[in-house]
């Protein structure tokens, strides 16, 4: 795997719609001036791709499109990172304008930057990764850049100051707070807080003890799942395998999974069955240990333990839950294929090793 560089103060971030066109419609215009004026906040001078903002229609009718844009915020020297506008359902529809295209996979080694996102742009993380690139699982501009509530949730601010810095380790803690969704996205709804709740479970262990060290690998489990079986894109598994986007099991050997539900936040029968597909498809039975995110708004908590036990029973996984990454609020940043340490006993994740290119700081 190869690094990108940190961020700077002063540099341009490109703001990139890879799955649903949403942030080109009219009704989304308050959060897109406050997204970039966050990004203005934290020094960064965003860069709307050409077609990030043709909204819905659009977007869905033209993954080419979509494609493109990705590539050229990899071709521009000027551009140092790359925030995804929001997930979607058929991120998988760019595999082959992204690995057919020689000019993009050069771009990517030659040109490394920071890539953030979650939910299907899980997807993208998979096809950077399969090009050797470090991603990371975390927030992006709608979600988070974008939070209407009078200033960015102060765990998500901290996660995405991370982005300028490299010290040699990074001790990921849990969040004294969690928020719910909210249901109003309106202009009325701007500088409106977020409903929040002490966290009282912190990370829980579900099973194992001492260290279990591995590289950080995985998504949003929805996503995971429709690379192997999509009722509504049926072609999505065959696109799958076709350009290997979901690795093979021995690729696993020396992982520690991570997984989070999306919005739909499936039923626990649902969750339990693509738990079983990822053990069907020889994930589950090669990792090292499993890390899942909180639910959003903690829905189906219990019983996705529940579920999570009862699939891995016959493997006796290591587990640990309730972290804060993916579609619950605030959010940190997994890095994809970087090592990191779970202690079982003191309840703790650490990403052993620098985010980041270049030299690390203390």
């Amino acid at each position: 795997m190869f690094k990108p560089y940190p961020l700077k103060v002063g540099d341009h971030v490109a703001i990139v719609s890879l799955s649903s066109g949403v942030l080109g419609e009219k009704f989304a215009a308050h959060e897109l001036a406050r997204g970039c004026q966050r990004l203005h906040e934290l020094g960064l001078t965003p860069v709307t791709m050409p077609n990030a903002l043709k909204g819905l229609d659009y977007l869905d009718a033209h993954p080419e499109a979509r494609a493109a844009d990705l590539k050229a915020a990899f071709m521009d020297p000027e551009i140092k990172g790359i925030i995804c506008a929001i997930g979607g359902i058929d991120t998988y529809r760019l595999a082959p304008y992204l690995l057919d295209d020689p000019q993009f996979t050069a771009a990517v080694q030659s040109h490394p930057k920071i890539f953030t996102g979650f939910s299907d742009t899980t997807v993208d993380h998979l096809v950077l990764y399969q090009l050797g690139l470090t991603t990371y699982y975390g927030p992006n501009l709608l979600n988070d850049l974008a939070e209407l509530g009078p200033e960015l949730l102060p765990y998500t601010h901290q996660t995405l100051s991370h982005y300028f810095q490299n010290p040699t380790t990074t001790a990921i803690p849990s969040s004294p707070v969690w928020y719910e969704e909210r249901t109003d996205f309106s202009p009325a709804a701007l500088d409106t807080p977020r409903r929040s709740h002490p966290e009282t479970r912190g990370y829980e262990v579900l099973r194992g003890n001492g260290r279990v060290t591995g590289r950080l690998l995985g998504g949003c489990l929805d996503s995971l799942n429709s690379l192997l079986t999509d009722t509504r894109y049926p072609d999505e598994p065959e696109i799958a395998r076709h350009y290997g986007l979901l690795p093979g099991p021995a690729s696993w050997h020396d992982k520690i999974l991570f997984l989070e539900t999306s919005e739909e936040q499936p039923t626990p029968a649902a969750y339990q069955t693509m738990l079983q597909n990822l053990k069907c498809a020889g994930i589950l039975g090669n990792v090292r240990a499993i890390i899942t995110g909180k639910p959003q708004n903690e829905r189906y908590y219990t019983d996705y333990c529940q579920a999570l036990l009862t699939v891995t029973r016959d493997l006796n996984i290591p587990i640990m839950t309730n972290f804060n990454f993916g579609h619950a609020y605030p959010r940190t940043a997994l890095p994809y294929g970087l090592l990191a340490e779970l202690n079982f006993d003191a309840q703790t994740l650490t990403v052993t090793e620098p985010f980041f290119a270049g030299e690390a700081t203390s």
